[in-house]
C-alpha cells in the first residue's frame, strides 16, 4: 500500500475515532459523571469495585481494576478493586463445584459489601453467568455499572 494512502486512512481512523468519543460524551456524559460517583462512593466507604467479563473484554476488567491498585495518571494510594477473572483457583474450583454460570456470581458473593458497585464489562449482553452476577449483586445491594458495546442484549 502507498504510504500516502496509508496515512490518509489512518487520520480518517483517528477523526472517527475523536467523532464518536464527542458523541458519546454529548450523549451519555451525565452517565458517566453518575458512575464515577458511584465509584467515588464506594470507594470513600471503604469497600470494594468487583469486575468482571468473560473473553477479551475480562483481560479488559481486569487492566481497569490494575489502574485502581496501581496509579492511574497520578500518584496516590491504591484502591480496591479485584478482576474476578485472575483467580484461577477460584473459576477451576466454582466451575467444576458449581458450573461455570456461578463463577461470577459465587465471588461476588463472598467479596461483595453493599454500597461496593460491581462492574461489568462487555460488548454483547448475553452470557448467562454475567447474567447471574449481576442478579447476585442486585441481591447484595451492590451498585452495578455496565460498560457495553452498542447493544445491551439481556442486561438491558
Amino acid at each position: 500500500m502507498d504510504l500516502k494512502i496509508a496515512s490518509t486512512l489512518v487520520v480518517a481512523a483517528l477523526a472517527e475515532g475523536a467523532e464518536l468519543r464527542m458523541k458519546i460524551g454529548r450523549e451519555i456524559g451525565p452517565t458517566i459523571v453518575k458512575a464515577a460517583e458511584l465509584i467515588a462512593n464506594c470507594l470513600q466507604s471503604g469497600n470494594k469495585l468487583l469486575l468482571f467479563e468473560n473473553g477479551g473484554s475480562a483481560a479488559d476488567a481486569q487492566h481497569l481494576a490494575a489502574e485502581f491498585v496501581g496509579r492511574f495518571a497520578m500518584e496516590r494510594v491504591g484502591l480496591p478493586a479485584i478482576g474476578l477473572t485472575t483467580d484461577s483457583s477460584i473459576l477451576t474450583a466454582v466451575g467444576n463445584d458449581y458450573g461455570f454460570v456461578q463463577i461470577f456470581s459465587r465471588q461476588i458473593e463472598a467479596l461483595g459489601r453493599i454500597n461496593g458497585v460491581a462492574i461489568r464489562n462487555s460488548t454483547s449482553g448475553n452470557s448467562s453467568n454475567v447474567l447471574a452476577a449481576l442478579k447476585q449483586a442486585a441481591k447484595q445491594n451492590l451498585k452495578t455499572i455496565v460498560l457495553a458495546g452498542k447493544e445491551l442484549g439481556a442486561v438491558a
